[in-house]
């Protein structure tokens, strides 16, 4: 059985909250991405562009973490750790789904040789005041 979510960090994840994304690098240390975020169940989305560095990590090592806050009382916090599945199909759509979360209107065009994925964030372990 899967880890789940409580109500406070399905909560967060369907606020307007900025989660940042920690990979590894290949020399071992850590890098961090803020980014745009939904839960899809008890699983985390968000889209990132083929090629990027957050992507070519999670596609040599897919463990993650993603961290989010609220906004409006930083102190409610959760840490989603588990491990990342990444896709092409339906990328371009949950880019422009988030955007209309985050920032109120579609996501600017790119070029058509920009290929958006999505990364879906399968938790093995929740932590954190609000967990």
């Amino acid at each position: 059985m899967g880890v789940t979510f409580n109500e406070a960090t399905k909560a967060l994840f369907d606020g307007k909250n900025f989660p940042v994304v920690a990979t590894i690098n290949a020399d071992g240390s850590v890098q961090t991405s803020v980014v745009w975020a939904k839960r899809d169940g008890d699983a985390v989305l968000f889209a990132t562009v083929r090629g990027r560095l957050k992507e070519r990590n999670l596609a040599r090592d897919p463990r993650v973490s993603l961290s989010v806050f609220d906004l409006e009382d930083p102190l409610k916090y959760v840490e989603v750790r588990g491990r990342a599945e990444i896709t092409e199909e339906g990328g371009r759509e949950l880019i422009n789904e988030l955007s209309h979360k985050y920032d109120g209107k579609d996501f600017r065009t790119e070029p058509p040789e920009v290929v958006r994925v999505v990364v879906r964030v399968v938790p093995d372990k929740v932590t954190g005041y609000a967990a």
